[in-house]
């Protein structure tokens, strides 16, 4: 993953005559149990250039994954079509490119906030059931130890559990109060 980003960034900025870094944050890796979790992670990223407000479908990016399963490129490829065809359980590429539009166009439609961002896509370390998710943090052991398994809208999920922050700073009408 490290070395796809630094070369897509490497490209961009020779291409746009610019300097610095692509992305805002270092990649995030998430497990991901090869299910409905899988389709759902990859339409995440289909429309991260749609939350973007970059373009109104993920077939307008041609950089994308799913701009690259569609347009049967033969050069320059980085999806492993016969990869992704064993993990999703499918027979064949025009099976993979007719579901892959199916998923993409039922999650456009059901789709409510364009801007919103999924905290089990950006911020867990696995995505899955729940024998995934332990089978997961067993294999990462001490560096997963402090992690939960929480119930997501997606399913289980591996990460810190979301706490509240309640900072004890006192407002300005208690210290008028107190000085009087």
């Amino acid at each position: 993953m490290q070395l796809v980003a630094g070369r897509v960034a490497q490209e961009y900025n020779l291409r746009k005559k610019r300097k610095g870094a692509f992305w805002e944050d270092r990649y995030h890796a998430t497990a991901v149990a090869t299910d409905e979790h899988l389709v759902r992670c990859l339409l995440y990223i289909d429309f991260n250039m749609v939350r973007a407000g970059v373009v109104h479908h993920p077939a307008e990016w041609p950089e994308g994954g799913y701009a690259e399963l569609q347009d049967d490129r033969q050069r320059y490829n980085e999806i492993d079509c016969e990869a992704m065809l064993e993990l999703l359980g499918l027979n064949d590429q025009e099976t993979l490119k007719l579901s892959r539009r199916q998923w993409a166009d039922a999650f456009l439609e059901s789709w409510r906030d364009a801007s919103g961002r999924e905290a089990c896509w950006t911020e867990s370390l696995a995505v899955g059931s729940v024998g995934f998710i332990r089978g997961v943090q067993g294999a990462l052991g001490q560096k997963a130890s402090d992690r939960q398994i929480l119930r997501a809208e997606a399913g289980y999920v591996l990460r810190e559990e979301d706490l509240e922050y309640h900072a004890n700073v006192p407002s300005k009408d208690r210290d008028d109060e107190n000085r009087r």
